[in-house]
């Protein structure tokens, strides 16, 4: 028999050894490899390219084959990824690398959030979806945060070794997903042809973009919204120390602007009744007032407005979420959040080297 509670609890468990790793901070790994900044900005394009190449294709894949395969596929992708970065002795073999890391996250957005929607659906408990996005960008946060603070033992043990314990991470997450169900609400048709069915998702897919134009909307200004957010975070960490902070506080400084995000994916649950419009008009102006406090160049202050920043992203993601995921059909729903994921590459490609200029002027 499906049950919906175990179903949650295990995509959540997927979420939290998907996520945690003594290798999130890769760039500092790179660098003390003797990787050059110019090298590891490279490696960084290459990660983009190929995600915004795959996005979509793997969210109609997701939504074809099974939510369940495609999350399979990203742990494998993951594993991959971290054996080729384990061998790797020359900058190609860790480029390579890199390109397998952004193939575990195409085939794992989307797919999911996807499979958990359709789940609650099946049993009438699709309010429930609201409360899964929360607790979902709570994991995020606290493995961000995580990751930032063993940073330090990372570079202590080694790059091999930190990265050895992803893999083991990924055939945990393994053994989690193999207990998954995958849910269909519509059954597939008797003259199945996987070729027709993913031209038929991208067509049908794009066709109700081009007549939900709100839905289209919500995507890119949440989108833009949340670019504003994650580039000020980013650009924190290296004008947070310009700025005078102690070498020892850096990490909690760090720790302390993902809180922001746990806060605000919380507190959003008790805004049910509040209009979509309002805490748009709300998040906007706490994020922009965010970027404000950067300008200051008072460490504590900025770190404050980081942490506003990351809460009100936090807060207006979940609730667009929510809405978007009522909006879509189920047989295209993991292409469309692809295709959001892709909407925000994009935006970020403009928005980054505009921000590097922004943020490099005091």
């Amino acid at each position: 028999m499906f049950n919906i509670k175990k179903q949650i609890n295990r995509l959540y468990s997927s979420a939290v050894f998907g996520q945690i790793s003594l290798s999130g901070a890769w760039v500092a790994i790179l660098a003390s490899r003797g990787f050059s900044l110019a090298q590891i900005g490279f490696a960084e394009t290459v990660f983009h390219i190929v995600s915004i190449l795959f996005e979509i294709p793997s969210g109609v894949l997701a939504d074809v084959l099974g939510r369940k395969k495609t999350l399979v596929i990203s742990c494998l992708m993951r594993m991959v990824g971290n054996i080729v970065m384990i061998l790797s002795n020359n900058f190609a073999l860790v480029c390579l690398s890199i390109a397998f890391h952004a193939l575990n996250y195409n085939f794992a957005s989307g797919s999911g959030d996807a499979l958990a929607y359709d789940s609650l659906k099946s049993v009438g408990q699709e309010e429930g979806f609201e409360r899964y996005a929360s607790n979902q960008l709570v994991i995020y946060r606290v493995c961000e945060g995580l990751s930032t603070l063993t940073a330090g033992f990372a570079l202590v043990i080694g790059y091999r070794l930190a990265y050895a314990t992803g893999i083991a991470m990924a055939l945990v997450q393994l053994a989690i997903l193999a207990g998954l169900v995958e849910i269909r609400l519509s059954p597939l048709p008797q003259n199945f042809n996987v070729w027709k069915e993913i031209a038929n998702c991208f067509k049908q897919s794009f066709l109700f973009l081009k007549e939900a134009r709100k839905a289209m909307l919500l995507m890119f200004t949440n989108s833009f919204v949340g670019a504003l957010d994650i580039l000020l975070l980013f650009f924190l960490q290296a004008k947070l120390p310009m700025a005078g902070i102690p070498n020892w506080a850096l990490g909690l400084a760090l720790l302390f602007l993902q809180a922001g995000g746990i806060i605000g994916a919380r507190l959003i649950l008790c805004a049910k009744k509040v209009r979509y419009r309002v805490i748009f008009a709300v998040a906007s102006a706490v994020i922009l007032s965010g970027i404000a406090l950067e300008r200051t160049g008072i460490y504590a202050v900025m770190a404050l407005g980081g942490f506003m920043s990351s809460m009100a992203d936090d807060a207006l993601q979940v609730r667009t979420n929510f809405i978007l995921q009522n909006m879509f059909p189920s047989e295209q729903r993991a292409t469309l959040i692809s295709i959001e994921s892709f909407t925000f590459s994009c935006i970020m490609i403009v928005l980054s080297p505009l921000a590097g200029l922004f943020f490099s002027w005091w």
